[in-house]
C-alpha cells in the first residue's frame, strides 16, 4: 500500500508528517497552504495514486480543514478511482465542523492540536512513545496552553520550524522535508531538563548549521550555498531552459539567489544564465560574462539592470505551487519571446 500525506506548512502541520514518517518510513510528503494550494496539492496526490502500480492507497490530510466544495470534490474523486484508497483527515480547526458532519473519513477534535490527534491515531499500532513529550509541546504552543509546563518549549520549536526557509518547498519538497524533521529529531534531547528549552533556543543556529555541514566546517551561508549548488547540479538536467541558444537553469523562490545563482554559474560552466522566479511573479537573472542578461529581461518582462545582473516582473504570471508547472510556463515565455 502506498501512502501519502498531506499537511499545513506550520510547526503543527510538519510535525504531524514527523510523527507518520517514523510511523510508516516510506511514503510522500507534501505540504499546502490554505486558499488555492490545497487543491492543486489534493490533484497532484491523487494524480501519484493514479500513476503507481500499488492497487491500494492510504491518503492522510492533518492540519487542514477542507471547506465544503473541497471536501465534495475529493470525495467524488476518491469514488471515481480505480484505485482502494483509505481517505482519513485529520484535524482542530473549528472551522471544519460543518464538513467533518458530513463525511465519515474527516475526523475533527477542536481541543487538541492536529499533531496530538494524529499521535493518537497512530500510536496504537507503531512504537512511537519516544515522540510522545514532543508532540505535547507542540499541543501546548499550537492551541496556547500557556501554563503547559511544555508551553515555552513548544515557542521554541515554533521558531526552530517556522524560520527554517533556506530550503524551498516549491523546488526542493523533500530536503524541504528532511530539514525540517532534521531540527525536530535533534530537538528531542532537550526535552530531557527542565530548562532544556532555553538550551535549545542557544543551540537553533548550530542545529540548522549541522544539517548543511558535510567534511569541513564553514559559515553558515557558505555551507548552505554548497548545498543549494549540489542539489541544482544534481537536479539540473530537469531544471534546464534554454533561451536564444542560451542554456540556464529555473529554480523557484529560492533565498539568496544572487550569492546561488553566480556559484551555480562558476561550478557548471556550460550554463550561461541562472534564473528564480519568486512566487509573485518578479525574477532575476545572473550571468557569467556568456551573455547579457539586461536584455534578456528586457525582451522578456521589459526588465532590465546589469549584463551580469539583472531582473523584472512578468505580468501574465499567475500562482504557482509546484515546479514543473511554472517551468513549463517559463519555457513557454521564453519560447514566445526569442
Amino acid at each position: 500500500m502506498d501512502f501519502f500525506h498531506l499537511s499545513h506548512t506550520d510547526l503543527d502541520g510538519y510535525t504531524c508528517q514527523f510523527i507518520t514518517k517514523a510511523a510508516m518510513k516510506e511514503g510522500y510528503f507534501v505540504n499546502a497552504n490554505y486558499g488555492e494550494e490545497v487543491v492543486v496539492r489534493i490533484n497532484e496526490i491523487l494524480s501519484k495514486i493514479e500513476e503507481s502500480q500499488n492497487l491500494e492507497a492510504f491518503f492522510l490530510i492533518t492540519d487542514l480543514n477542507l471547506s465544503l466544495e473541497e471536501a465534495l470534490y475529493l470525495d467524488e474523486q476518491i469514488k471515481k478511482s480505480n484505485k482502494k484508497i483509505t481517505l482519513q483527515l485529520l484535524d482542530h480547526h473549528a472551522s471544519g465542523l460543518e464538513t467533518a458532519q458530513k463525511f465519515s473519513w474527516y475526523r475533527l477534535d477542536v481541543l487538541k492540536s492536529a499533531s496530538m490527534i494524529t499521535y493518537e491515531y497512530f500510536k496504537n499500532r507503531y512504537d512511537l512513545a519516544a515522540l510522545e513529550t514532543l508532540v505535547k509541546a507542540v499541543n501546548a504552543v499550537d492551541i496556547w496552553l500557556q501554563e503547559d509546563p511544555l508551553f515555552e518549549y513548544g515557542k521554541v520549536l515554533m521558531r526552530l520550524v517556522d524560520e527554517a526557509k533556506e530550503i524551498n518547498r516549491y523546488t526542493f519538497n523533500k530536503e524541504n522535508l528532511l530539514y525540517k524533521h532534521h531540527m525536530l529529531w535533534q530537538a528531542l534531547p532537550y526535552l530531557k531538563s527542565p530548562q532544556g528549552y532555553i538550551e535549545l533556543d542557544e543551540r537553533l543556529c548550530q542545529i540548522k548549521k549541522n544539517f548543511f555541514l558535510k567534511e569541513r566546517n564553514n559559515t553558515f551561508d557558505n555551507l548552505l550555498t554548497r548545498y543549494i549548488i549540489d542539489l541544482l547540479l544534481s537536479h539540473k538536467d530537469r531544471m534546464s531552459v534554454t533561451f536564444q541558444g542560451n542554456k540556464g537553469i529555473l529554480t523557484f523562490g529560492i533565498q539568496n539567489s544572487s550569492i546561488v545563482g553566480n556559484a551555480f554559474l562558476k561550478s557548471a560552466p556550460e550554463y550561461h544564465f541562472f534564473m528564480n522566479v519568486n512566487p509573485r511573479g518578479t525574477f532575476s537573472l545572473r550571468a557569467d560574462n556568456k551573455m547579457d542578461v539586461s536584455k534578456m529581461a528586457e525582451i522578456i518582462a521589459g526588465g532590465g539592470g546589469h549584463p551580469n545582473a539583472s531582473g523584472g516582473r512578468i505580468k501574465e504570471f499567475k500562482e504557482f505551487f509546484i515546479y514543473d508547472e511554472l517551468k513549463s510556463f517559463i519555457e513557454a515565455l521564453l519560447k514566445e519571446k526569442e
